[in-house]
């Protein structure tokens, strides 16, 4: 779902200043003036990033990008800057044009700039020109300054970064790893990683806004994006206009991160009957086709699993990891975030996998969905940074190993990987500053959409975060499975009830539930 970053800026910090930001205990950060408005030096975006929008629409301004200074630490503004490179797409349409709408990606990591070339064209057509269209890459992202643990390979490793128990639920590498990070991060990540947070990107976006010269920005976030929208609507309600929460997780202060890892085994007994249905269908060719009922598909995807536990299969391209238990059952959750079920879509990848590993001898000749080297050293940080930085975890050993045995036996699709332990039961100093807590204080000014099967942010957090926020929002259900849902899963009343509210500001008198598509 998520490209990863690729090119690094530095930002050279004093020893000093590292060490004062690695050792300072959490506490409320002040809120700082707002500065001298900030001009932006927009220019054309290089040219790989504008091409992606090629083509969509009549007169498509090339979108721009600028670099955005801000502070390294809020409570110090003259200190040390961090740049952040922003993004916009300017309306098509000046007379229809009634503000600036930003784009949040998903994450921790996921690249604004990114998303915005991705969807910034299909947006502004659906709004009819109504907004100058922006987005900014976080602190860590894309052309933002970066910092990295300097983590191994193995490390980083997708199913090693997240923390799948080994055979049998046994956490003794989980726990060693997560130590080896959390040490490597405190070593290496300098006062960069530890600015790594939600609130820090909140303020970030604040002080974008200022730069544009806006009163209030619209918003669409997506994912992680719509916990960052909520701290910003909590924290700067005055400046929100039109917010838009796509795919939210439970905003509970004293969990953020952990909850949304251990709602993912919710998610995945959600969606999985959507995927063996498919997986059964009489119409399914033979290297497609798991089992002859969707009940025999679970059967044998946990067998299938088991198995590559005890003896991993090599792919014929030696590039790649080898498929073992735990990258298939990661497969599996990254098929499900996607709508998936064509023929050449994420279902049948996933499913190719479970038939040849179980029908086939030798090196696996099929595609392998997930990636074939490590997850970059920039996107590993600002993922571990952001959960650590934002939140205290719980210390002790014990009780993760007890939490994984207890989900493993419930949710087996997931085996225990919801309830593990993360480099931050470990992190040097702790959260930097106490978790926002989300309320109904403010504007009634928020719509949010959620599919009904989604597997990485299930429905269950989304009633919280609806909870949470009270009369200030409205929630569009969408009879659907995937992740993301507005431009994304093609239902017609659910991508209707959002385009309604940003172009006319209106929104359901209460909340809705959008029928399935037909198949």
């Amino acid at each position: 779902m998520r490209s990863f970053p690729r090119k690094a800026l530095l930002l050279t910090l004093s020893a000093t200043a590292c060490a004062a930001a690695l050792t300072a205990p959490a506490q409320a950060r002040p809120q700082t003036p707002e500065p001298k408005p900030t001009t932006l030096g927009w220019k054309p975006c290089d040219q790989p990033r504008a091409n992606t929008d090629a083509g969509r629409g009549t007169g498509a301004p090339t979108r721009e990008c600028a670099t955005l200074s801000v502070p390294l630490d809020y409570a110090a503004p003259g200190g040390p800057q961090v740049d952040i490179a922003v993004a916009r797409l300017r309306s098509d349409r000046p007379e229809a044009r009634r503000g600036t709408l930003l784009v949040i990606p998903g994450g921790p990591g996921g690249s604004g700039r990114d998303r915005l070339a991705q969807k910034g064209a299909e947006l502004r057509e659906r709004t009819g020109g109504a907004y100058d269209i922006v987005s900014l890459d976080p602190r860590g992202v894309g052309g933002s300054s970066k910092a990295d643990c300097r983590l191994t390979a193995d490390d980083r490793e997708l199913t090693h970064l997240r923390p799948w128990p080994g055979p049998g639920g046994d956490i003794t590498e989980n726990v060693a790893r997560a130590r080896r990070v959390a040490d490597a991060c405190a070593r290496d990540g300098g006062a960069l990683l530890r600015s790594f947070s939600t609130a820090n990107e909140v303020r970030d976006i604040d002080r974008f806004r200022q730069a544009l010269g806006e009163e209030k920005l619209s918003a669409w976030g997506v994912s992680y994006g719509t916990y960052v929208a909520a701290v910003y609507a909590q924290k700067y309600p005055e400046h929100t206009d039109r917010w838009v929460l796509d795919s939210s997780g439970d905003p509970d202060p004293s969990r953020v991160a952990r909850g949304w890892a251990a709602n993912m085994a919710f998610g995945a007994e959600d969606r999985f009957p959507d995927f063996a249905r498919w997986a059964a269908d009489p119409a399914r060719d033979k290297a497609h086709r798991v089992a002859g009922s969707a009940a025999d598909v679970r059967r044998e995807f946990l067998a299938v699993a088991a198995e590559l536990d005890a003896r991993p299969r090599e792919f014929q391209d030696a590039d790649h990891f080898p498929l073992t238990g735990n990258r298939l059952r990661q497969a599996l959750i990254q098929a499900f975030d996607s709508e998936g079920t064509g023929e050449d879509g994420t279902f049948a990848t996933v499913s190719a996998l479970i038939v040849a590993a179980r029908d086939t001898t030798g090196p696996l000749t099929v595609r392998d969905l997930l990636p074939a080297g490590p997850v970059p050293q920039d996107q590993a940080a600002v993922m571990v940074g952001t959960i650590c930085n934002d939140v205290d975890w719980p210390r002790s050993v014990g009780s993760y190993a007890r939490n994984v045995a207890v989900d493993r036996a419930r949710h087996p699709l997931t085996a225990g990987l919801p309830a593990g332990i993360f480099p931050c039961a470990f992190w040097k100093g702790g959260a930097t500053e106490k978790p926002t807590r989300v309320t109904p204080k403010g504007p009634s000014n928020i719509l949010m959409i959620q599919n009904l099967r989604d597997p990485s942010t299930p429905h269950r957090g989304a009633l919280k975060m609806r909870e949470a926020f009270g009369d200030r929002a409205r929630l569009v259900t969408v009879d659907a499975g995937g992740h993301g849902s507005y431009l994304r899963n093609g239902n017609a009343c659910g991508d209707e009830a959002v385009t309604t509210f940003l172009t006319k500001g209106t929104r359901p008198a209460q909340d809705k539930t959008c029928e399935a598509e037909p198949a």
